[in-house]
């Protein structure tokens, strides 16, 4: 069977490579021969489309009026407004009341204690999740009490819930209005699908010229992050109910109205709720890198800690960051997990509103007369920041020489040639081997879509940044597959260690982009090498779940008729295994991508020069055009990337069936 295989591959494989070398020798013989601006862009092929941009928006931002107002009043005044709800929640969680000026100033309410919130948490954390989920919860609590966390984890956790509130009703609003219209469906995923792809930084520009600095001009730019998937889960769930469902609705007398809040929508909330989990986690990872315009909390720890190399502080604010989110990743998943079976409480049960209200009175009274659990006394405060700074130290000094041979080989013998050769092939022949390779996966429509957007790249004048991210996405997405699908296809064989590997790779999941150049820094410091792993080490969890995922998914009939055939586990692997799988592991490949562009304008923090560190740029001098198009330049190369990944999925599906019939 397997020599079968073998034979029938071998023609197609032959083909396609062929095709490969022909088309790659033809566009290079063509830009060399041919005219100069096919090798080097030329002018007339560029438009200064980032100062238009810029001026645009300059001149939106502070010129142009509404009923003669000026807009950037407009703005300033709404960030006023919208700097309330987030003073308010902070004056809950983190501040308390003062009064009294200058020197003279003293706490006159002080604010919620961490045994009130901490144990408020845990209850809910049982309510929904069980035992297990209860001591992780009350874990992650003592370490952020322990460590002397707890203050800026409840400003970033006040950021969170306003920018969570704000993300959930505009995400129903945009999601129910687009369910019952095509056309507004249709306009809304366009947008969404490119907002999902814009970098984190990119959303920072725009709102410090129309909001200035401080925390509403952060709450707006986490909300518009956050917005995406909200919009598309309140899409995919309102369509998702039965259609017995809404005819029995219907057949009750129930309005349009009624439909939808007393049958649509309760049926739907376990896969909106699955959307509020989402909207959760990237709300807490935009809230950190919002703290570079005033957020404030644990992301500016982090950054401050980044910024002195202060490892050890780095490392203890990070951890703090990982235990904020597990508390909120793991309970949003149980509250999810709840709605969708239609579980709200077991007979006998007090409503959970009513049992953390009762907890937040009592554990106030215990506050008021026991001190320290109100506050952690600074005493007891345990910090390991020395430890991790003085290991650092002593990593660098004994294994510097190791450490900085592998760095220098890694920079040198391979990032640099391949970024060189990337960097020096001509425009024209990169867009033309596009076009070849997406005719080839999708037809002309995919070609011409891809063109598009690559040379909507080159008139920007962002060619350049775009081929060095595009070196650094290649080879850290090459190391991730290469180190992930191996890991997932050794477990796709062991069920017994499925469930752990998927509690390991969720928590992974839930990790903050920040915290993953931490170890990058400790080892290599600052540069491309640090990128790299940094962004390998994010983007490695898709990779291994999609490979368990595809692995397992092989009909049984399959592997027992290779068995009886006579193959060996490396041929059933190579020739019945993976192919089965393969539309399944590109789909985790597209993952990949997406998660390492994520990582990427993060990255820049460390000091690659590609486009998130023109995005940072603009970001550190106010250069809204540039940094809005450099955003935008990163999402085409995502998109791109995107569509030719689905294409080439849904021509290994269709491959695979033909094969099957």
């Amino acid at each position: 069977m397997s020599l079968a295989l073998r034979i029938d591959n071998l023609p197609h494989i032959a083909r396609s490579s062929v095709k490969c070398v022909v088309a790659v020798v033809a566009m290079a013989l063509i830009t060399n021969l041919g005219p100069g601006w096919l090798s080097t862009i030329p002018d007339w092929l560029m438009f200064p489309v980032s100062d238009i941009v810029g001026d645009s928006l300059t001149w939106f931002a502070r010129e142009a009026t509404i009923g003669g107002i000026a807009v950037q009043e407009i703005t300033r005044g709404f960030a006023g407004l919208i700097d309330k709800p987030i003073e308010a929640a902070v004056v809950v969680l983190a501040d308390g009341l003062f009064k009294g000026r200058g020197l003279d100033v003293t706490q006159s309410v002080p604010p919620l204690s961490w045994l009130a919130l901490g144990g408020a948490a845990i209850i809910v954390a049982h309510r929904f999740g069980g035992s297990a989920l209860a001591l992780t919860t009350s874990i992650c609590v003592a370490f952020l009490v322990s460590f002397g966390l707890w203050q800026n984890a409840m400003i970033t956790l006040s950021n969170v819930l306003v920018s969570v509130i704000l993300a959930t009703l505009l995400g129903l609003v945009l999601g129910i209005w687009s369910f019952r219209s095509t056309h507004v469906e249709n306009v809304t995923r366009g947008i969404m699908n490119v907002m999902q792809t814009v970098p984190i930084f990119a959303y920072l520009i725009p709102t410090l010229l129309l909001f200035g600095y401080g925390p509403s001009a952060a709450l707006v730019a986490t909300v518009a992050y956050a917005l995406p998937p909200m919009v598309h889960n309140t899409v995919l769930a309102l369509k998702s109910v039965p259609a017995e469902t809404i005819e029995c609705g219907r057949m009750t007398g129930c309005t349009q109205r009624q439909l939808l809040w007393q049958v649509q929508l309760p049926t739907a909330l376990g896969k909106i709720a699955v959307g509020l989990n989402q909207s959760i986690m990237m709300t807490l990872n935009m809230v950190i890198i919002a703290s570079m315009i005033g957020a404030g909390g644990l992301g500016f720890d982090v950054l401050k800690a980044l910024r002195k190399l202060d490892i050890g502080g780095g490392l203890e604010a990070g951890m703090g960051i990982v235990a904020l989110a597990i508390i909120l990743d793991r309970t949003s998943q149980a509250i999810a997990k709840r709605a969708a079976h239609g579980k709200h409480r077991e007979p006998g049960q007090w409503p959970i509103w009513k049992v953390v209200g009762l907890w937040l009175v009592i554990a106030t009274g215990i506050a008021y007369i026991f001190e320290p659990a109100q506050a952690w006394p600074k005493d007891y405060v345990i910090s390991t920041a020395v430890f991790w700074n003085d290991l650092v130290t002593w990593i660098n000094i004994e294994w510097f020489d190791v450490l900085d041979a592998f760095r220098t080989f890694a920079l040198l013998e391979v990032m640099r040639p391949f970024r060189d050769a990337l960097a020096a092939a001509p425009w024209s022949m990169m867009i033309g081997l596009l076009a070849i390779g997406a005719y080839a996966l999708g037809g002309a429509r995919l070609a011409i879509y891809c063109v598009a957007l690559a040379l909507a790249i080159v008139m920007t004048g962002y060619w350049g940044p775009a081929m060095n991210s595009l070196y650094l996405i290649l080879i850290s997405v090459t190391l991730a597959v290469i180190m992930g699908f191996p890991v997932g296809f050794w477990l796709a064989s062991r069920p017994q260690l499925q469930t752990a590997a998927n509690l390991t790779l969720d928590t992974l999941q839930t990790l903050p982009t920040l915290v993953y150049l931490l170890p990058a820094v400790m080892l290599f410091r600052i540069g491309d090498v640090s990128a790299v792993i940094a962004v390998t080490l994010y983007a490695t969890a898709p990779a291994i779940r999609y490979a368990m995922i595809g692995m397992s998914q092989v009909p049984v009939a399959r592997l027992e008729a290779a068995q009886i055939s006579g193959c060996t586990r490396w041929q059933t692997l190579r020739w019945i295994r993976f192919p089965a799988a393969l539309p399944t592991l590109l789909v985790g490949v597209n993952q990949t991508i997406m998660m390492a562009f994520s990582m990427l304008i993060i990255a820049a923090l460390v000091g690659t020069k590609d486009l998130g560190q023109e995005i940072l740029i603009a970001l550190n001098r106010s250069l809204v055009g540039q940094g809005i198009v450099a955003g935008l330049c990163v999402a085409c190369l995502a998109l791109i990337a995107d569509a030719l990944l689905k294409a080439g999925a849904a021509r290994a599906v269709t491959h695979r069936h033909k094969k099957e019939d």
